[in-house]
């Protein structure tokens, strides 16, 4: 993955070593305060701090009068105790003045409505003379501060496009129609792209097409994709000025923090990724799911994904309760520990925490912090002590790679798609169906690399493509041509149903099946099925099944599962097929958990992969150089676990290991093991990039 410094210069951020760092609000507090914080830092092993997130206000109070004092001085002072600084450039909200000044910068939801200030990021991304305003401050920033030599990390911003992402204001329009000109050259070509035959919705001209305003009928598929896709380009072009600015006054790396989680979905990241010296993201462990450490897994293998497989940095999480949930709830004893390990074993080579110290007002008053309001008699800053050890102890792990045999294909742009409107099932929903595959593997013991469509899968020995609902030809090419070539397939359903514009792929002569993969999988789908949301259907494996069904049509394919009762009882449900060297498998219903595992657990066993038969709740990753194997051993139960393992020494504790290693509930091990077979086991994390 092409970075816009030197490999050397983009690392400067870690220092051979595990990074333990946290947002910084000085703002908030007397200096009297801010002396004995830095020496709490210390206390705690604090190497990174970023500050002047939200300085914008402070900085500049009014529209051209600049004061740097109060950034000068917390600068000075985190310098002269050796901790280096993640700069911000301040622009993450406006200052009331500028919105008072140009009410037209302000935001405007679908329906028409203004957004106001009051919170934060009350802007329009399109706005020009937010830009205007936003770059001056960027500019100012970055000639101060270009070349300090505490700066190790500017920080663009702050979570781009978390509140914001979607504008319908006048200005908006008017850049989505530069875009659509760009995209599509002739107004005929964006006509049938969004097939506006459909209700006579045929444009003339430019000038007539909107953003997908709210409607009183179902909107415009097309449009509304080609809406989602402008607007994450649009936050990437602001990004892009921020970073050059600051690019043309420094050569410290520049990096902005992502939002891979679950409830974020509005950036294309695999858009992003090259435009960033180093990929950082942020992550809170999401307790309205139903498995929140699964996907706190998989948001760092998808951020590990992003970052090509090099070393990349959680750049926020919690301590304990956030505060924006419906219910708050706090971790306990040892999970901090054991979540930021989650994130270590899966690639991350900095742990940082929204913030340093709790705040007493504000949005987030009651979120939690690595000093939080109880002081230091408290289970937080022993469990914040505690994490400096743990991560200075397994230094030695920084700068090594994720060893993993199976790929997934995620896309943001099928996400968008598959949850359009007037779909079969609204039961469908993208990322539970990934979420549902990833457990699924999770469960086998297997470590998973996320790649984007398209991506080079040649070393993987099982590639899982669930829900990709929309791919270009090519794209599905390169999965045909992947198990062609001896590789091993899984796709499940609603995958490959339209191309690029979210047309469906159906012949109308009737000569070729419906469907991106007719040939690879042998099967075709006649009719769909979808489930009530309190249906299940049983397959004759005893397997259940939910939410879909299907009709399948065989060609060449063997059904391996069939559907004992339901809406299409007999038919296939899981269905097998050689295609050249490989084999292809195809799922048609959202199985069980318990037996979507136990079905991938024979297609890896088939594929040569022996699954690890690991207690619920327990996790295995390896990391690894030319020199050593680092297995991660991270148990999520409640209960001591003892797992085989090759000789070594767990780096947490110092003990030596011969054989296995016993890991006590809600803690995790790190062995280090002797030279692996193979330096760098696979290239694959690179590939995932191109």
């Amino acid at each position: 993955m092409e970075r816009h410094t030197t490999a050397e210069a983009a690392r400067g951020w870690q220092q051979s070593s595990i990074l333990f760092g946290c947002d910084y609000n000085p703002e908030q507090w007397d200096r009297s305060v801010w002396q004995s914080d830095v020496a709490l830092m210390t206390e705690a092993g604090v190497g990174l701090v970023a500050i002047n997130i939200f300085g914008w206000a402070s900085i500049e109070p009014q529209q051209g009068q600049f004061d740097f004092d109060s950034l000068d001085a917390i600068i000075a002072l985190l310098h002269e105790s050796g901790i280096r600084i993640n700069l911000g450039t301040g622009t993450a909200s406006t200052p009331p003045w500028l919105s008072t000044k140009h009410p037209e910068i302000l935001p405007v939801a679908a329906d028409g409505t203004t957004r106001f200030p009051g919170g934060r990021q009350a802007h329009c991304p399109s706005s020009p003379i937010f830009r205007e305003r936003a770059l001056a401050l960027v500019e100012r920033v970055a000639e101060r501060y270009g070349s300090h030599p505490a700066v190790a990390l500017w920080h663009v911003s702050n979570e781009i496009g978390c509140h914001n992402a979607l504008c319908y204001c006048d200005v908006s329009a008017e850049a989505f129609r530069r875009w659509l000109e760009t995209r599509y050259e002739n107004i005929d070509a964006l006509n049938a792209a969004w097939g506006t035959t459909f209700w006579s919705q045929r444009y003339g001209d430019w000038a007539e097409i909107l953003p997908p305003r709210l409607t009183l009928s179902s909107i415009n598929p097309g449009q509304k994709l080609d809406f989602s896709r402008f607007s994450s380009d649009e936050l990437l072009d602001y990004y892009r000025s921020e970073a050059d600015v600051v690019r043309a006054a420094s050569h410290i790396p520049v990096t902005t923090n992502f939002m891979v989680t679950a409830h974020i979905r509005n950036m294309d990241y695999w858009q992003w990724a090259s435009d960033v010296d180093v990929v950082a993201n942020d992550h809170y462990l999401d307790n309205r799911l139903a498995l929140p450490q699964s996907e706190l897994s998989f948001a760092a293998d998808l951020t590990r994904g992003l970052a090509g497989g090099d070393p990349w940095i959680l750049m926020e999480s919690s301590t304990s309760a956030v505060s924006w949930q419906p219910h708050n709830i706090a971790k306990q004893p040892g999970e901090l520990v054991l979540n930021s390990l989650t994130q270590v074993a899966r690639g991350a080579d900095g742990i940082c925490f929204f913030q340093w110290r709790a705040s007493r007002q504000g949005a987030e008053k009651f979120h939690s912090a690595l000093l939080p309001h109880a002081g230091t008699d408290s289970k937080i800053w022993r469990d914040t002590l505690e994490l400096g050890r743990v991560l200075r102890s397994i230094a030695e792990v920084a700068e090594t790679r994720v060893e993993a045999d199976v790929a997934m294909i995620f896309s943001w742009q099928s996400w968008w798609a598959a949850e359009g409107d007037s779909q079969p099932s609204s039961a469908v929903r993208y990322l539970e169906q990934v979420h549902a595959a990833y457990e699924a593997l999770r469960r086998n013991g297997v470590t998973v690399d996320m790649v984007p469509p398209g991506a080079d899968l040649s070393g993987y020995a099982l590639v899982l493509v669930p829900c990709l609902y929309l791919l270009t030809d090519a794209e599905a090419g390169v999965i045909s041509n992947y198990t062609a070539g001896g590789g091993t397939a899984v796709i499940t359903f609603f995958s490959g149903l339209v191309d690029n514009d979210d047309r469906l792929r159906v012949d109308p002569t009737g000569r070729i099946r419906p469907g991106a993969f007719v040939d690879l999988l042998g099967a075709w789908t006649e009719e769909f099925f979808p489930l009530r949301p309190d249906q299940r259907v049983i397959l004759d494996s005893g397997a259940t099944g939910k939410i879909w069904t299907e009709l399948v049509r065989t060609v060449t394919a063997v059904p391996l599962d069939s559907f004992r009762d339901g809406p299409v009882a007999g038919r296939p449900a899981v269905t097998s097929n050689s295609f050249g060297a490989g084999r292809a498998i195809y799922i048609a219903t959202d199985l069980a958990v318990d037996d979507y595992a136990a079905l991938l657990g024979t297609v890896l066993a088939d594929a040569g992969l022996q699954p690890n038969s690991l207690p619920s709740g327990v996790e295995l990753v390896v990391r690894s150089n030319e020199s050593y194997r680092y297995t991660f051993v991270i148990n999520h139960s409640a209960d001591e676990v003892t797992i085989a393992a090759a000789d070594g020494i767990e780096l947490t504790t110092g003990q030596a290991v011969v054989g296995a290693v016993t890991v006590p509930g809600g803690s995790a091990r790190v062995v280090r093991q002797g030279a692996p077979d193979a330096a760098s086991k696979h290239d694959n994390h690179e590939r995932a990039a191109q």
